[in-house]
Order: C-alpha cells, then structure tokens, then sequence
C-alpha cells in the first residue's frame, strides 16, 4: 500500500481521499488553510503543517484544489510540495485547470527529478463518492502505470490521453460538451413548457428516443424539481468554460456555442446564481423569458 500525500479536501476531495483509504492506503493531509477533515483523521489520516511536510513524507502527492493559481501555491509556496521533493516522487493534480499553466508546472517538477502527472476527473460529487469518476491522464506511460492503482481506487474510466497538459485538456473538453448539453436541455424545457406540454412528460418521452442523455436523465429532473444544491457548482464551470475561451484564443479558433452557455451562466451568476449546481443554468434561461417551467 502507498503512502499518499492528498491536499485539497473539499466535496470533491474529502470522497476521493476517503476511498484511497478504503483502499488501504495511508494518507497525510496538510493543514495550511484550515483543520484537515475529522472523519479522514479518525480513519488514520495524519495532519502535518504544510505541503512541504506531506510531500516529504508521501510518495504520491495528490493535488485537488479549485483553480489553476491554487495549485500554483500548493505547489511553489515556500513551504509547498515542490520543497519537500525528492526523485522519483509523483505528484498527481486532479484539479480542473489550464493546460498552459499545467505544462509549465510539469516541466518545474519533473526538473527535480519527481514525476508529473495531470489527472482531471469528471462525475461530480456523486462520482467522487462512490469512486465511479472519469480520469483524463496527461503524462508518461511508466509514471501513468506507477499510479494506475490509486486512481482505480477513485475511479472506472481511467484513461492516459498522452503528455502532461493532454488530461487537462481533455477536461476542458468535456466542460464544453456538459455544458452544451445543459444548455439543449434546458432550452428544450423552457420551450416544451412555455408551449403549455408538461415538462415532466416532455422529458420521459425524450429519454426513449435519441434526445436521451444522462444530462436530460439526471439534470433534466433537477430542473424540473427545482433541486439545485451543488454537486458542481455554476462558479467552477464558469471557470472551465473560461479555460476553453482562453484556449481558443490562443489557438485561433472560434467557439461560439461555448460563449453563449457561458454568458447564460453568467446571468445566472447575477442573479445570485454562481454556488447554484450547473443544472440551473436553465434559471438564466428563464429569467430572461420572465417565465419558470415549475410555475405551470
């Protein structure tokens, strides 16, 4: 069993964390922004002052925090992991983050004779929980085989896309592709409703036919209950969907349909919307037809 530094213990990170100890693996946990979780300590988790401290004691070092400056601290603090590095250590970043920042990270770290892996997950909460996610791994096949074990523990479709910043974007990619869909199902359901069908109806008979989705099947009933507490928060998509944009500027290319989700999610957000979970973006839909599919 390994010896697993893990920092970044928040709804996605606190599961992810508990199933590796499930597992059997030891976990160290660092404490610089706050107390490390009770249930985590009282399984055997071992609470040390600093990144520097559970890259020194671990031998994976697992980073899962919210954006790209983040994991940019955790990682080149005074303190941080890249201080407490020895050879042949690997550190993971399952964060959600730049591509750009995450070749340039790579590259510092592997410098030092540790090893660097990418490793964005998809599934939300629920995945996290019950150890279901999506892994899109950036790095080398050797290090990507060293670490397999761990990531199984978390995950069931663990995939190695190619070289560090490749899992990375391949999460940008996904974002799009959710967030698309949110948005086709939100407006199918403003517009079925508005037209005076019952929405409830309009999405069972749509999850028989090619329409079907598990965003229309998970989503699609959120929005019709009116059940938005987070599993993935409007403000962490906000912020992937800025990846994307950024990305394609970069890369000269034109994105439209992922700028307008964004802007719908940025009405959301002025309407008090950004801790809402990402299925409401169909509440920025509705603001802007003064109209709501549960007020039939």
């Amino acid at each position: 069993m390994a010896k697993i530094g893990f920092i970044g213990t928040g709804i996605m990170g606190s599961p992810m964390a508990s199933n590796l100890q499930k597992a059997g693996h030891s976990l160290f946990l660092s404490t610089h922004h706050g107390a490390a979780p009770a249930d985590l300590v009282a399984a055997g988790a071992i609470a040390l002052a600093s990144p520097r401290e559970v890259a020194q004691e671990a031998e994976f070092i697992i980073v899962m925090v919210p954006d790209t400056p983040q994991v940019d601290d955790v990682l080149f603090r005074e303190d941080g992991i890249a201080a407490g590095l020895s050879p042949n250590k690997v550190v993971i970043d399952m964060s959600s983050i730049s591509p750009t920042a995450t070749k340039a990270f790579a590259e510092k770290i592997n410098a030092k004779g540790a090893r660097y892996l990418d490793a964005p997950v998809s599934g939300g909460e629920v995945g996290a929980k019950a150890g279901t996610l999506s892994i899109m791994v950036g790095g080398d096949e050797e290090t990507f085989a060293r670490a397999l074990p761990l990531l199984q523990s978390m995950g069931k479709n663990i995939t190695l896309v190619g070289g560090n910043g490749d899992g990375q974007t391949a999460k940008v990619a996904n974002q799009i592709i959710v967030a698309l869909n949110i948005q086709a199902v939100a407006e199918a359901l403003v517009f079925a409703a508005k037209n005076g069908a019952d929405p409830a109806k309009v999405r069972e008979a749509l999850m028989g036919g090619f329409a079907s989705s598990k965003i229309l099947e998970v989503h699609g009933e959120r929005m019709i209950k009116g059940t938005f507490d987070p599993g993935f928060r409007i403000s962490l998509h906000q912020k992937d969907l800025n990846l994307a944009l950024a990305g394609a500027r970069e890369l000269g290319i034109n994105l439209p349909n992922t700028a307008n989700a964004q802007q719908v999610f940025s009405t959301c957000a002025a309407i008090g919307g950004s801790n809402w979970d990402h299925s409401a973006l169909i509440k920025g839909l509705e603001h802007m037809a003064n109209f709501s599919i549960r007020d039939q």
